[in-house]
């Protein structure tokens, strides 16, 4: 029962996706294409973070990376599926040599390496004008053109958004529901526990970031023929500060959180725009108010919504069976 309950709402999610931009001016389609693109982003952190544990403040420097491989490579007459297919390659591997630092280094620790590494790119791509146009960027990026389908203008772009955001989603599913997922779980709920019990921690901690990067560089070859300009700024520390509230905001470990964390991050502030001037204000109360009556997030938030309507004898027992 719970199994097509679930498969009930997941249904109806993907229809409201599909519906959400039918009949909108092509800035909210934008919106909601740039939703789409973060939270895939923010999937891939919430691995990092939500289910290995291991902080990360440098996805948006794997974003940039997919976005500034993707672009070149685009211009120079390449498909935009096989770029974004070297994009994921590319940012694995960095991913990979980022995570041996991470493999002697834990916690708060592992961030100031993320961080100098975010800090890095961002010098790499304003000063290497030869390759990245340095401050003045990148432009004129084409948009993937798929057997007679053209993701030209804002809603096919959407839709061509939403099944890549659909894709990736599935496959972080098969991810965190493999023995791999376990093992990342087990990481972040005790290191010392799960290395006793014949986890590779080390690997495992590898493994956690360069599947998160991948996707940082997934999101970036989406987004460069979203904008079509591309420049460091769009890359720079504070979009990963962006990233990582998507992931807490949304509910750091849970599956949908990303989902939900980057359309308060990225709608929110939209929604609020009537309030003139004072809807940066109320959207930063809002999230701070969240963040210290529910930090588990807005899936924590449902959650204790769902348990207090709950009938008690069927709370209790869901803690007995938490309990056995």
């Amino acid at each position: 029962m719970k199994t097509w309950a679930t498969l009930a709402l997941l249904a109806l999610g993907l229809a409201a996706l599909i519906a959400a931009p039918i009949g909108q001016t092509h800035y909210i389609v934008y919106l909601l294409s740039s939703w789409l693109i973060f939270a895939t982003a923010a999937i891939g952190l919430n691995l990092t973070l939500g289910y290995a544990g291991q902080i990360s403040l440098a996805q948006a420097s794997f974003m940039g990376i997919g976005a500034y491989t993707a672009a070149l490579l685009t211009m120079a007459g390449v498909p935009w599926l096989i770029a974004a297919v070297a994009a994921v390659a590319l940012c694995f591997v960095v991913g990979l040599a980022l995570g041996f630092p991470a493999l002697r280094v834990q916690g708060h620790f592992l961030a100031f390496v993320t961080l100098a590494f975010n800090t890095l790119f961002f010098l790499v791509a304003r000063n290497e004008e030869w390759l990245t146009g340095g401050s003045y960027g990148l432009s004129g990026l084409p948009r993937p053109h798929f057997w007679g389908f053209d993701t030209a203008k804002n809603l096919p772009f959407y839709y061509f958004t939403l099944v890549a955001f659909v894709f990736a989603a599935v496959a972080m599913w098969g991810i965190v529901r493999s023995p791999w997922g376990r093992a990342f779980k087990a990481l972040r709920e005790n290191p010392i526990r799960a290395e006793s019990l014949g986890v590779d921690t080390r690997r495992i901690t590898l493994i956690a970031f360069a599947i998160g990067s991948a996707y940082g560089g997934f999101a970036g070859a989406l987004m460069s023929p979203l904008v079509q300009y591309i420049e460091p700024n769009s890359f720079a520390f504070n979009q990963s500060l962006r990233v990582l509230l998507m992931v807490v905001v949304g509910g750091a470990g849970a599956f949908f959180g990303p989902l939900l964390g980057a359309g308060v991050v990225i709608l929110l502030p939209e929604v609020l725009r009537f309030t003139e001037g004072y809807y940066l204000m109320i959207y930063a109360a809002a999230v701070i108010a969240l963040m210290v009556f529910c930090p588990t997030g807005l899936i924590g938030l449902g959650r204790r919504v769902v348990d207090r309507f709950r009938p008690k004898r069927a709370r209790s027992d869901l803690k007995l069976g938490a309990q056995l």
